[in-house]
């Protein structure tokens, strides 16, 4: 299900106005929901699309290249539709309880979490940053370790937490990825917790098929897939030189380095993108259930694609003309933006990369979120 071209326009439209409220218009959250984005991966046996995750991932992109805030926030409150699938149906029946179109955030960093098991479930406190889009949301799933246990999602409803204000970033300011924050401990039953080794080993309440591919291996390209189409507004500005005037011709769009610049940057990006439906593609093809190698592979290649959007834009910022120094320039907002993705852990390549040559010369996995 495409992102259409009205919604397309609006989300363009509206991005200024995004950036400077450090959150996504409501306008935008409701046509991007009035599309079918956020049910991409519900299942079918609640209302959702239950659709291809490169699909999914297309649309991602397309909604980048509009703003890539509003396809980062929404593209990770999205993708948690699958995370929820694998819960027990009762946590299920609860967050489609209204529909397919469940906001879910998340924080998954643990460092913050204070658990306490007790009968039926744990009860939960502490804070935790980055949950990007979480003032459009009716829950939150956050990271915490169990000491006796090692590390689950706990699933939260909005009720029990607080959102605090502290998003004042360089880039990606529309993502309104604040703090969560449960003062006084909560109860989260067990139904509502997901184990991380349930998800390395595919366990989970729906049907052989879709849903056997690892969680891990949907969430780590929400985070960075993003970037392409924020390389593609990039190439669009030099296309019409959009905020890019200079009296140096070294930077006129007929300059022959100006021109291998805006091919390679393209190239860096369409590769990345090629790649990432590529292997989607070959998931599906064995069933949704890829070796442990081709996890690691794609971990590490997915990691890879902040570095080479950021590559890109530098390629590009080098020639983008006097006026992109000027703070709210375009061009530098979107250099900006890409900047910020690679802030994420899951785009640092140097541990994925470590762990694919160990396991390519036969050692064991040891990233068990894959």
């Amino acid at each position: 299900m495409a992102i259409s071209a009205s919604t397309l326009d609006l989300v363009a439209a509206r991005a200024d106005d995004g950036r400077r409220n450090r959150r996504i218009a409501d306008d935008v959250v409701q046509a991007v929901i009035g599309d079918g984005f956020i049910r991409h991966f519900t299942p079918a046996s609640y209302g959702g699309s239950q659709a291809k995750p490169q699909d999914f991932f297309r649309d991602q992109v397309d909604l980048a290249e509009a703003d890539m805030s509003t396809a980062w926030a929404l593209g990770i409150v999205a993708v948690h539709n699958y995370q929820i699938a694998l819960l027990d149906p009762r946590a299920q029946d609860e967050v489609w309880a209204d529909g397919p179109d469940a906001m879910v955030s998340s924080s998954y960093n643990p460092v913050g979490a204070h658990t306490e098991l007790v009968d039926g479930g744990v009860m939960l406190s502490g804070r935790w940053g980055w949950s990007s889009g979480s003032l459009h949301c009716n829950w939150v799933l956050l990271g915490g370790v169990i000491p006796t246990e090692g590390y689950r999602t706990f699933l939260v409803p909005a009720a029990d937490y607080r959102i605090e204000d502290t998003w004042h970033t360089m880039g990606l300011q529309a993502t309104g990825s604040n703090d969560i924050v449960i003062d006084t401990p909560v109860f989260v039953p067990d139904y509502r917790t997901h184990k991380q080794m349930d998800g390395f080993h595919g366990i989970h309440h729906q049907p052989p098929g879709y849903y056997d591919l690892p969680w891990a291996q949907v969430f780590i390209r929400v985070v960075n897939t993003s970037a392409i189409g924020a390389v593609r507004h990039a190439l669009s500005l030099f296309r019409d030189r959009v905020g890019l005037a200079s009296t140096d011709q070294t930077k006129s769009p007929t300059d022959p380095d100006v021109l291998d610049r805006i091919a390679r940057a393209s190239l860096l990006a369409e590769t990345s993108a090629k790649i990432m439906v590529h292997n989607f593609e070959e998931m599906e093809a064995c069933g949704f259930k890829p070796s442990i190698l081709d996890r690691v592979r794609s971990r590490y290649e997915a990691s890879l694609v902040a570095d080479r959007c950021i590559e890109a834009m530098d390629l590009l910022m080098d020639v983008a003309g006097g006026r992109s120094v000027y703070a709210g320039n375009a061009f530098q907002d979107l250099w900006h933006d890409v900047r910020m993705a690679r802030a994420h852990v899951a785009n640092n390549p140097a541990g994925f990369a470590r762990n694919y040559a160990a396991v390519l010369m036969g050692a064991e996995n040891k990233d068990m979120f894959l």
